[in-house]
């Protein structure tokens, strides 16, 4: 009986896990313009720096114990919204690569392809920094690293670009201010 409900609870937590991965929102996006609005604008260099172990060090070794902890804890909170940002941000150009391998044309269609598996692996790796972050709020001086996201997201962005720029090459200029 116990099997039976712990996998049962297992599966359930798969589906959650796939269904976060996969994007949840179920919005149309067709374009850019069905971004506006709706996703949220993410400053990567104030990401890497609330997850840079050198700034880590640099706090720890001027900071008082009791004082890095406190300090340490808002930084892991404040990463953590950046976190929760760039997934919702993943879910809508996981939808605009959908749409976009919908289309007659084989480069806007391989354009959405690239975007969709970038999308998705980002989406992955916003799991697995948030189960860190959420780690280090517990345990604020845990070592973990974070720089695949900040990576990843950057590649998402340049993939949505290349694919705005092929597709709809006027509104090119404003993605950027969108993600």
């Amino acid at each position: 009986m116990i099997l039976s409900i712990t996998l049962v609870v297992i599966a359930l937590a798969i589906l959650l896990l796939l269904l976060y991965i996969e994007g949840g929102q179920n919005w149309p996006v067709n374009g850019v313009e069905d971004l506006a609005g709706r996703t949220r604008p993410i400053d990567l260099e104030a990401f890497r720096n609330l997850v840079d172990t050198q700034e880590e060090d640099f706090l720890r070794a001027n900071l008082p114990r009791r004082e890095f902890r406190a300090v340490q804890r808002e930084r892991t909170r404040a990463a953590l919204e950046y976190i929760r940002n760039t997934a919702h941000n993943a879910a809508f150009l996981l939808r605009m690569g959908e749409a976009a391998t919908r289309s007659d044309d084989p480069r806007i269609a391989e354009a959405g392809r690239q975007l969709i598996g970038s999308a998705l692996r980002l989406r992955a790796y916003a799991l697995l920094s948030a189960a860190k972050l959420y780690v280090r709020l517990v345990l604020p001086e845990a070592r973990l690293s974070y720089d695949t996201l900040a990576d990843n997201y950057q590649h998402l962005s340049v993939l949505a670009s290349q694919l705005v720029l092929i597709q709809y090459p006027t509104q090119a200029a404003r993605l950027s201010g969108l993600l």
